[in-house]
């Protein structure tokens, strides 16, 4: 760590502050998608509010922890292609304290959302499961167990930043920096051993936050999802929604790391064949997504059992649920998959970004899709337009807001991650 002009040289970039008009844009979609929350519960609108509410939950709260299992999962792999991206997944941890804020608000709206509120299920052992307090608590116990493990492992993240930064800029970060790098030992020496130490500790922590990702989507699939159908059963819902978050993290990261790119100038250290390798990633995991998603619909279907095939055929076969559903499909499936299968288009911004926004806006639906139709049952047109995309709005702006908060008081891209690049000589500056 002798050679630091690649790392002075980005740190150098990501001093650039954010556009004047984001951070007002982004305030004023979540005072128009709260206004709006708000003035939909005064009036005739709380059940459409409540569900486009718990929608947007399920879909913002998955993308968010999708990021740091990104992050995680190639600190596990040894990887070495995501180090100028992989702090732009991590900085979706901001979002995670405002959704667990957020779930406990969907306590209040328990009666609009689940149908065993209010008509409890006799059945045994449903009687005892579902039942509202217990479903929070056991819930808000695991979103807990996972979101402080996520922001453990970013504690162990950005400490060697912190000492870093600390160094070369005192003052900087101030209380904060100085939290994260207390006891970090400097020099040449015991700055090796710590960073070795800090990367062993990142990886036992990271294959926690994976596994525990992967328990508690499946819990949250049961109790908050499947639950809405309270007669019907899939063992593959869990994997499928986890797997589903994963791909609304990558289209996010996608999305984001093109913002940062030409926002920063960071093209010569997030050339190319990055953008090719993400590009590879969601291309990947959205054949895997249809692969899940087919694997539930033909046991279902090979099954023929009433229980079963009643959730899947009012998706299938009853209108307007039927159009969605397959509007939905091509969104997420037909459309990326096509579009992303050469090489050119996983390499251009421009067309890899548009992919993401068609796959998003296809997951987006695929939560609705999974939500609605199970409250709802039966409607002449599909409760879905400017309710939904007012709260969806509102999310949207949260989320960017923390996003950028994030990026503000943190290095976008990681000085630790940098100097590792330069050491092996994988970038150019």
């Amino acid at each position: 760590m002798t050679d630091h002009a690649l790392r002075d040289g980005v740190l150098a970039k990501l001093g650039r502050p954010l556009p004047g008009w984001l951070v007002p844009f982004l305030v004023a979609l979540v005072v128009v998608g709260g206004g709006s929350f708000l003035v939909l519960l005064l009036g005739h609108g709380s059940d459409r509010a409540w569900h486009a509410f718990f929608v947007n939950w399920l879909f913002w709260t998955g993308l968010s922890q999708a990021g740091i299992v990104f992050s995680a999962s190639q600190i596990l792999g040894n990887s070495h292609w995501s180090h100028p991206i992989r702090r732009i997944a991590e900085a979706s941890v901001a979002f995670l304290p405002v959704a667990f804020l957020l779930f406990i608000v969907l306590w209040f709206g328990r009666a609009h959302i689940f149908p065993w509120v209010a008509a409890p299920v006799e059945e045994w052992p449903k009687s005892f499961w579902l039942r509202d307090w217990f479903v929070f608590l056991r819930d808000g116990a695991s979103l807990v167990l996972l979101f402080a493990l996520s922001v453990w492992y970013m504690y162990h993240s950005l400490r060697p930043d912190a000492a870093i930064l600390a160094s070369r800029t005192p003052g900087r970060g101030g209380r904060l920096y100085g939290w994260l790098a207390r006891g970090w030992k400097a020099g040449a020496a015991d700055e090796g051993a710590e960073i070795a130490r800090s990367h062993e500790r990142l990886g036992q922590i990271g294959a926690a936050v994976v596994v525990i990702y992967v328990l508690v989507m499946t819990l949250i699939a049961f109790d908050l999802v499947m639950s809405l159908a309270p007669h019907w059963l899939s063992n593959l819902l869990g994997g499928y929604l986890a797997v589903a978050a994963w791909l609304m993290g990558l289209m996010v990261l996608a999305l984001t790391t093109i913002f940062w790119r030409r926002h920063l100038g960071l093209e010569e250290l997030i050339p190319s064949r990055t953008m090719h390798d993400l590009g590879k990633l969601c291309f990947a995991f959205t054949v895997f997504w249809m692969y899940f998603f087919f694997s539930q619909f033909i046991v279902i279907w090979y099954g023929n059992m009433p229980e079963e095939t009643s959730f899947m055929m009012l998706r299938i076969a009853v209108e307007p649920w039927r159009t969605i559903g397959i509007v939905m499909v091509c969104l997420v499936f037909v459309i990326p998959f096509w579009g992303l299968m050469g090489v050119k288009p996983k390499q251009t911004p421009a067309i890899l970004g548009t992919f993401a926004v068609i796959s998003l806006v296809g997951l987006w639906l695929d939560r609705w899709v999974f939500v609605v139709p199970s409250i709802v049952q039966s409607a002449t047109r599909a409760p879905l337009g400017w309710t939904e995309l007012l709260v969806t709005a509102g999310f949207a702006g949260l989320w960017g807001l923390t996003h950028a908060w994030f990026a503000r008081v943190f290095p976008i891209v990681s000085p630790r991650l940098l100097d590792r690049m330069a050491e092996r000589g994988a970038a150019h500056h």
